[in-house]
Parts: C-alpha cells; sequence; structure tokens
C-alpha cells in the first residue's frame, strides 16, 4: 500500500469534516453580521435627532460620496435594518450581502480618516470577508433560500 493510499482515508474524512461545517459556519457569519449592522441601524434611530445624532453626523462628519446627506442618512438607515434580517435568515441572502457590503465600503470610505486613526477599520474588513464568503458559498442548509431551493426544485 502506497503512502498515498494510506493517507487518502484520513484526509477525505478531514474533508468531509470541513465540509459538514460549511452551514453552521455559514450560519454563524450570518448571525454575526446580521447582529453588527442591526444594532448599528438601532443606534441611528435612537439618535436620529439628537444634537449630535445621525443627522448631524452625515451632513457633518461622513463624507458620503455621491449622494445628499440626508438621503445617505435613510438609505444606511434602511439598509442596516431590512438587509441584517434578510441575511439572518437567509432570504435573498446573496444579493443582500452585496447591497450590506456596499454599505460597508461606502462607510469606511466616507469615514476612513477617523476609522484610520484609530483602528477601526479592521473589524469592516472581518464583516467584509464573512459576507463575501456569504456571496461566494451561499447561505448554506439554514436558510429560506435553501428551503425554497428545495421546494421549486
Amino acid at each position: 500500500m502506497s503512502i498515498v493510499q494510506t493517507l487518502q482515508a484520513p484526509l477525505t474524512n478531514i474533508n468531509g469534516l470541513f465540509s459538514s461545517l460549511q452551514s453552521p459556519v455559514l450560519l454563524i457569519f450570518r448571525g454575526w453580521v446580521a447582529y453588527v449592522f442591526f444594532n448599528s441601524g438601532l443606534q441611528k434611530v435612537a439618535t436620529w435627532n439628537d444634537e449630535y445624532g445621525v443627522m448631524y453626523l452625515f451632513k457633518e462628519e461622513y463624507n458620503v460620496p455621491l449622494l445628499d446627506p440626508v438621503v445617505a442618512a435613510y438609505l444606511a438607515t434602511a439598509g442596516e435594518l431590512i438587509l441584517p434580517i434578510l441575511i439572518l435568515f437567509g432570504f435573498a441572502t446573496r444579493l443582500s450581502a452585496f447591497a450590506l457590503s456596499i454599505l460597508n465600503i461606502v462607510a469606511v470610505v466616507s469615514y476612513y480618516a477617523t476609522l484610520a486613526k484609530v483602528g477601526q477599520v479592521t473589524p469592516h474588513i472581518f464583516w467584509g470577508a464573512m459576507m463575501l464568503a456569504t456571496m461566494v458559498f451561499g447561505p448554506g442548509y439554514f436558510s429560506i433560500d435553501q428551503w425554497l431551493k428545495s421546494k421549486f426544485n
């Protein structure tokens, strides 16, 4: 028996183990991203009209490209409240993850000077990587998308 044949069974088992973890890991990614962005949306709603709240930040601090600050505030808040729910439950997951990734990128670009100073870009990179994995691999078994696929295929 060759070394390749000897190692084939254990490597196949290890590969199977990691493959079986794909759906739970994607669910964790989806849950974490949903938690972070939904809470950010709730924070925006809670501070909407405060003196230094969301409207102030969008008008004075954030440099959102191509959009009026008020429109940007509404779009960001709506995106952070709606898209995480879709991602969490795995409905229109790839599209929702893509849209939330755009929001994430715009946030980093708009507020980069402050984020870079205090080292706050790193979480955005991790969230982006989690959303990228969700876009590439799909939502996994634990999702409405998968349930719909099984019902209509």
